[in-house]
Formats: C-alpha cells, sequence, structure tokens
C-alpha cells in the first residue's frame, strides 16, 4: 500500500486496529490526536503499542476552527480517513464525506460507531454489542450464566470490516461514505446460527464444553491432564480417531449427531485415559483437527514466528503475509511526533 495516505481520528481499538493493519501492509497513517494524546495512551505503553505500531502522530484540536482547517489541508491530499467515535461526534467535527468531499472528491471517509451512522449515541463497548447480539447468550455452559470470550472479539472483527470496506473504496476510485458499525459485525458473523433461526426456526441452543451445535464430537474434553479441542467434522476423521483410540460404532454423520450423548460418552472415557498433550502427539499427525488448551503464554512460545520487534516492544505481527512484501515493524509514535506534516502538506 506504498503510496497511500490514511488519517485516523481513531479510540482505544477498533479504529486503531483497523489502520494499524493498513499500517503494516505499506500505507502511511496518519494518526489525528488530540491536545495531550489518545485516550488509550492512558491504559499503558504496550497497549497502544500493541494498536499504533507503524503510525505518525499529529495533534489537531478539531473542535477548533484552525484545527478544522488544518485537518482539511490533509484531506486534500490523502486517500482516505477512518474515525471511531460517536455518531454526533463524528458530525459535529465534521468527519463525513459530506463535510470533507470540499477538500478533495475521492476521500473515502469510514465511519465506525456502535449502531450506524445514523443509529444513534447509545454507548457501544464491545461487551455491550456482544450482549445485545446474543452471542454471551450462546457462551458457556447450558447451567451456567451466559459468559463473553476473554478478548475484545467485537472491536476487533469491526476494525477487520472497516479495513476491508475502506480499501474496497479506494479500490472503486470513487470518494464516498463507509457506514460500518458493531452490531452488524457481529450480527454478520453469527452467519449460519442466523439463517438458522430465519430459514428454519432453529434457535441457537448451549451444549457443555462449547460443543458443535451440528458435528460430533467438536467441543472441549477433559483428559487425565488439561483439555483437548476435537472436532470432528466428517466421516474420514472419525475412522482415523477410532483406529488410533480404539473406538467402535457410530460410523456416519447423521448417527453421532443423532445419539449425540451416547458418543460424547465414549469418547470422553477413552480421552480420560491419556493427557491433552500426549493425545494432541497422537492424533496430529493423523491429519485430526486437535489440539491441547494453552494459555496465552504457551501459545506465544509455541509460535515465536508470529512475535516480532517493533523499536523496543514485542509484539505480534501481521497475519497478513504477502508473497515478497515484509512489513518494517515501527515503533508507535510520540504525542505529535509528525506535527510538521500539516505545515508541508500544502
Amino acid at each position: 500500500m506504498a503510496g497511500i495516505r490514511i488519517l485516523e481520528v481513531g479510540v482505544m481499538l477498533a479504529g486503531p486496529y483497523a489502520t494499524m493493519l493498513l499500517a503494516d501492509l505499506g500505507a502511511e497513517v496518519i494518526k489525528i490526536e488530540p491536545p495531550g494524546g489518545e485516550i488509550s495512551r492512558q491504559v499503558g505503553d504496550s497497549y497502544f503499542a500493541s494498536l499504533n505500531r507503524n503510525k505518525k502522530s499529529v495533534v489537531l484540536d478539531l473542535r477548533s476552527d484552525e484545527g478544522r482547517e488544518r485537518l482539511g489541508e490533509l484531506v486534500a491530499k490523502s486517500h482516505a480517513l477512518l474515525v471511531n467515535m460517536k455518531p454526533s461526534a463524528i458530525k459535529k467535527l465534521g468527519l463525513t464525506y459530506e463535510s470533507l468531499r470540499r477538500y478533495n472528491e475521492r476521500i473515502v471517509c469510514v465511519a465506525m460507531t456502535g449502531f450506524g451512522l445514523e443509529g444513534g449515541d447509545d454507548p457501544a463497548f464491545d461487551y455491550v454489542i456482544q450482549a445485545a447480539t446474543g452471542v454471551a447468550a450462546m457462551t458457556g455452559n447450558p447451567e451456567d450464566p451466559p459468559t463473553l470470550p476473554g478478548y475484545s472479539s467485537a472491536d476487533n472483527s469491526t476494525g477487520l470490516a472497516a479495513a476491508l470496506g475502506l480499501l474496497a473504496q479506494i479500490v472503486s476510485g470513487r470518494g464516498g461514505q463507509v457506514d460500518v458499525c458493531l452490531r452488524d459485525v457481529m450480527l454478520s458473523q453469527l452467519n449460519y446460527k442466523a439463517a438458522a433461526y430465519l430459514n428454519d426456526g432453529v434457535e441457537p441452543k448451549r451444549y457443555p464444553f462449547g460443543a458443535h451445535s451440528y458435528y460430533v464430537p467438536a467441543q472441549l474434553f477433559d483428559t487425565a491432564d488439561g483439555y483437548l479441542a476435537l472436532f470432528i467434522t466428517h466421516d474420514a476423521f472419525w475412522r482415523a480417531f477410532c483406529a488410533e483410540a480404539g473406538i467402535d460404532g457410530f460410523p456416519t454423520m447423521a448417527e453421532r449427531a443423532e445419539k449425540r450423548d451416547e458418543v460424547l460418552a465414549v469418547v470422553s472415557k477413552v480421552l480420560a485415559t491419556d493427557t491433552a498433550a500426549n493425545w494432541e502427539a497422537r492424533l496430529k499427525p493423523l491429519g485430526i483437527p486437535v489440539a491441547a488448551v494453552r494459555t496465552l503464554p504457551q501459545a506465544l512460545e509455541a509460535t515465536p514466528e508470529v512475535i516480532v520487534d517493533a523499536g523496543d516492544y514485542r509484539l505480534v505481527g501481521s497475519p497478513i503475509r504477502v508473497e515478497g512484501y515484509s512489513p518494517a515493524y515501527r515503533p508507535p509514535p510520540a504525542v505529535d511526533e509528525h506535527g510538521d506534516i500539516v505545515a508541508h502538506s500544502s
């Protein structure tokens, strides 16, 4: 993305994550910060670095006429602007295409909000969205309260969707407004579960150990030491598993689904005879989808190739790998480190 300039008026996670992915791919990303810096700087240095590497920083007071004028100078020589704020703040600060097109007809303006640019200002934090879209209700064991994933799945997913929308509009060659909201992204990611309800009236159920609603066995299992994720989606996997585990019967996917409890009882009993690590070592070479449950530190230790250095920070690198291209990971910018960009933009 060399030669592409993207402006970011981002807060905390969703917006900054979207533009960081684009910066990793070579775009020039200019982070527009308020006086004193973006609020996530107060969370901690490693937090800020994890979402803002490879960017430049320019401080503008967008509440002032001077700040908006200087923003217009940057917009005139940029390809896109991405912002994640409440809709009323986006409009008040003039961060929409209608407000900025006078500087650049081809500017792409991406608004990331909770419920859409015209959806109102109700608070839309990640966990609130997970609760509102059914994610929490379908997560956890049936007898337990609803639960939430241990990371910001709505914010991160919306960042990915916003980056895709931004790129699509740039490729189109037209300027315009792109509207991406957390609620719609999470509902979109419930694709087949939503389709089952909309077309067949089937409401999602919670099963013990996070079991899949269609495939059996496909869930977590307790072993002699640790938990194991086993995901058997078709009969070939099942046959290979049975040969290694010494199990007979239930040869078809349909029979295993019909006799879920019987299958799980047999599989649970045999998996309890060995450790999760040993089962992974035994089953992986057979091509069976399986993994021992690891902590984050264990997962990072097992995949050192994903860890990169960005100045003094060790971070997880870009998940997008392009043949012939290697990101140059740079540390996050200091507040207003690149303030002279505005002076040289006209």
